[in-house]
């Protein structure tokens, strides 16, 4: 999952378009923390970047940067690395000099990536330089733009090549440059709004993955509306934009765990209130802990208690229809990374008390019930149980506003694989043993899609037999998924794992905590197995090391594809699409 902006002024003279993306990055910064970039067009076509791993803040030296960035158009991406890895290389957007000059943020995964890569190499005769879905889809893209031959394109010369691009492709997007478009399916969210230029003279226009952005910098809720699946946009210079269809819409199912968890609160997505959606699935959460809990058991909970900050929506509600007391138990450390993020068990659970404090007086002597979005592995769920009970609580129940997730995320949320998932061969009793409850009660897949679909926003039709992509609870996913893929995404998210995991190893070491298997990563490197897992490099539980489509490497007398690379990984690698500021150290004048 990242984060994507644009933003195009109504005059060519304004050079300013840099401090708007940049306040958007801020907004938008949950969307992504491992890497973050910024591009702008100035007069002439000259076009200015800064990118770089680590949060907007650090990136862009707390707005320092946003002076050596004119210009009165701009992209900016916000990165959380699900197919890559975390190479400096990979921060968006990314560059192609030709044809044309293309500047390009994406947000999704493209699950057809070693069949594009193919392509590429076999018949667009085009080097793929990172593991990154997006540089894939920004060249598939320069294939079909190239075929017109012209010194300059048009409009429908972009459409057309937009819907041969649509057709090579399999998974869920949302992009831009300045092109927004979207998924035949709807899966990735992305909007559009308009507002009057500060000299009053014509329109701006921006583009992101989320309303909130929008809204904060004054374009009018009225004035925003959604991307539609299949469907493209052009903001010419000084013009209004120009829509169309590029590819037939084959359903309109936005993922489900925008509204779950990852979108911020504010956020509407597809004219569904997040907000509205979370309080929806606190009611039915508690309706379903009435069914599965004892009257005894409902009785001896004293009080109904959030896990910061997703569930503050929900939990209240679920205390309203439970009767039960509601109060706050954990204090939340904001400056800290998303656990599920964080690349190795033993990082989550540490990262988990970083994260969160409990306080004691909150919990002495009392039977609990704990509210969460959602369980992943398990990892934040038990430490937080522990917590509980450290604190003197008598009993913990724990609640989920989410179903169980059994399956891997395919479009872009690196959740986990499947045998990391909690929930995965399961069922309830064996995952309230494992976080250390006395019950644990999941939401039901009907009443969580039922809860989104009552969160239509005022003034708005709800669509007829709104549907969602909820692949990560059935296995059920929107795309067809080719034979090898799920293989293939682990191999990708253990190399995307590597160096945060040496670098985790490391750190035990000179802190003096590490155990055996950490200290042969911090002797000897890491490397990938068969299974997607690191382990430390030539351990005698790792298999063969693999190449980016899942596969030993080959030896041919072929020009190698990207990722048959030999010997080990540098530590980090620079963009050599366009010169980046970030590349090199900065010093205040």
């Amino acid at each position: 999952m990242c984060g994507v902006i644009a933003a195009v002024h109504a005059s060519p003279a304004d050079c300013q378009v840099a401090a708007d993306i940049h306040e958007a990055l801020y907004l938008l910064q949950h969307r992504g923390q491992d890497a973050c970039g910024l591009a702008t067009c100035a007069a002439g076509g000259k076009i200015y970047q800064n990118k770089g791993n680590g949060l907007a803040a650090k990136v862009f030296r707390d707005g320092a940067r946003i002076s050596d960035l004119p210009g009165y158009m701009g992209i900016g991406h916000l990165r959380y690395p699900t197919a890559g890895t975390s190479a400096n290389a990979e921060a968006q957007p990314f560059f192609a000099n030709y044809p044309y000059g293309i500047c390009f943020a994406h947000n999704g995964n493209l699950i057809n990536a070693p069949e594009l890569k193919k392509f590429l190499d076999d018949e667009g005769h085009r080097h793929i330089n990172t593991e990154s879905d997006s540089e894939l889809m920004m060249n598939i893209f320069a294939c079909e733009l190239g075929v017109t031959g012209k010194a300059r394109v048009n409009s429908d010369d972009i459409f057309a090549a937009l819907g041969r691009m649509y057709s090579r492709l399999q998974g869920g997007w949302a992009c831009f440059g300045i092109i927004g478009f979207r998924d035949s399916y709807g899966i990735r969210p992305l909007v559009m709004g308009s507002r009057p230029s500060a000299n009053g003279e014509g329109m701006d226009y921006m583009m992101a993955s989320e309303s909130v952005a929008l809204c904060q910098l004054g374009y009018k809720r009225s004035d925003i509306h959604d991307i539609l699946p299949g469907q493209a946009v052009i903001i010419p210079k000084g013009l209004p934009p120009v829509f169309a269809q590029v590819q037939a819409r084959k359903a309109y199912k936005p993922d489900i765990f925008e509204y779950c968890y990852f979108a911020r609160p504010d956020a509407i997505i597809d004219n569904i209130s997040v907000h509205q959606s979370r309080e929806n699935m606190g009611h039915k959460l508690g309706d379903r802990i009435i069914k599965v809990l004892t009257p005894a058991q409902l009785k001896e909970i004293d009080v109904v208690m959030p896990i910061p900050e997703t569930s503050n929506t929900s939990a209240p509600c679920v205390a309203a229809r439970l009767k039960k007391p509601y109060c706050q138990g954990f204090v939340k450390n904001r400056y800290v990374f998303r656990t599920f993020i964080m690349p190795g068990q033993k990082a989550r659970e540490k990262g988990v008390r970083r994260k969160l404090n409990a306080m004691e007086e909150q919990f002495t002597g009392k039977n609990v019930l704990l509210v969460d979005d959602s369980i992943v592995r398990g990892t934040t769920s038990r430490e937080i149980v522990n917590m509980a009970k450290e604190a003197g609580a008598l009993k913990v129940y724990f609640a989920s506003a989410a179903p169980r997730i059994r399956h891997p995320h395919i479009y872009g949320i690196d959740l986990a694989s499947p045998s990391e998932l909690i929930a995965h061969k399961r069922d309830d009793d064996a995952i309230a043993r494992h976080i250390g409850a006395e019950k644990v009660i999941f939401q039901e897949l009907e009443d969580l899609k039922e809860a989104c679909i009552q969160a239509v926003i005022k003034g708005s039709i709800p669509r007829k037999n709104q549907e969602f992509e909820v692949g990560v609870f059935n296995g059920e996913y929107v795309t067809p998924v080719p034979d090898g893929y799920f293989e293939h995404l682990e191999q990708i998210r253990g190399e995307t794992k590597k160096m945060k995991v040496m670098e985790s190893a490391r750190e035990a070491v000179a802190n003096g905590y590490a155990d055996q298997e950490e200290i042969e990563m911090a002797t000897n490197g890491v490397e990938v197995n068969a299974d997607g897992k690191v382990v430390p490099a030539h351990s005698a539980d790792s298999g063969p090391i693999m190449n980016g489509n899942g596969v030993p490497p080959q030896r041919t007398g072929k020009r190698k594809l990207s990722g048959d690379g030999e010997g080990a990984s540098p530590r980090n690698r620079m963009d050599i699409g366009l010169h980046n500021q970030q590349d090199f150290e900065y010093t205040e004048p």
